[in-house]
């Protein structure tokens, strides 16, 4: 049996300033998502990162029961949690740099863009056969090692993969092996329209 993953972005606040860490949802923002409850319709128990904004999202979408999976969580930052990739940038720009292009390199103490990967590959090789339709409310870095890992990117390739709020990317699979599904234009139903 074919695994159909859908993986959707947390949503952002609206409007503030970026900061690493699990920052909540403002109104603006979850009004956003309530726009596209019920276009994501979910069979079983969906999956959610650990994360507040995270579960604020699958909660906006209508999602009710949810099962949080600490696998789906955000890239550990260590003792850059909280900091802004400016503030980041300016005070250490040679650990900020490395950071940005060495997927090994891990100057905040955390853990590095190589972990993530590995853990995301090994979370979704570990879904079952028979899992069927498989929906996740993930953090936009979760996101991007799904895709590296499906397409066996090179991980410098890692911040070039652009993952707005709420995108859902669909993979299909089985026993280990991926494919980046792309989605097409709704079609209208004959009659329909104009």
């Amino acid at each position: 049996m074919t695994v159909r993953l859908t993986l959707v972005c947390a949503a952002a606040p609206v409007g503030r300033e970026v900061r690493f860490g699990d920052v909540p949802l403002d109104e603006r923002s979850l009004r956003q998502v309530g726009t596209a409850a019920g276009s994501l319709r979910t069979t079983g128990t969906p999956y959610v990162a650990p994360s507040q904004r995270c579960r604020q999202t699958a909660l906006a979408l209508g999602w009710g029961e949810v099962a949080v999976e600490p696998a789906l969580r955000d890239l550990d930052l260590g003792c850059w949690q909280g900091r802004t990739p400016e503030e980041l940038a300016a005070e250490d720009p040679a650990a900020f740099m490395a950071w940005m292009t060495d997927p090994e390199a891990a100057p905040h103490g955390g853990e590095s863009v190589s972990d993530l990967c590995r853990r995301v590959t090994a979370w979704m090789d570990a879904l079952a056969d028979d899992a069927g339709r498989v929906h996740a409310v993930a953090e936009q870095a979760v996101v991007r090692a799904a895709v590296l890992s499906v397409l066996a990117a090179p991980l410098q390739s890692f911040w070039r993969v652009d993952v707005p709020p709420t995108a859902a990317v669909e993979f299909t699979g089985r026993a280990g092996r991926w494919h980046l599904r792309m989605g097409g234009i709704p079609q209208q139903e004959v009659g329909d329209g104009p």
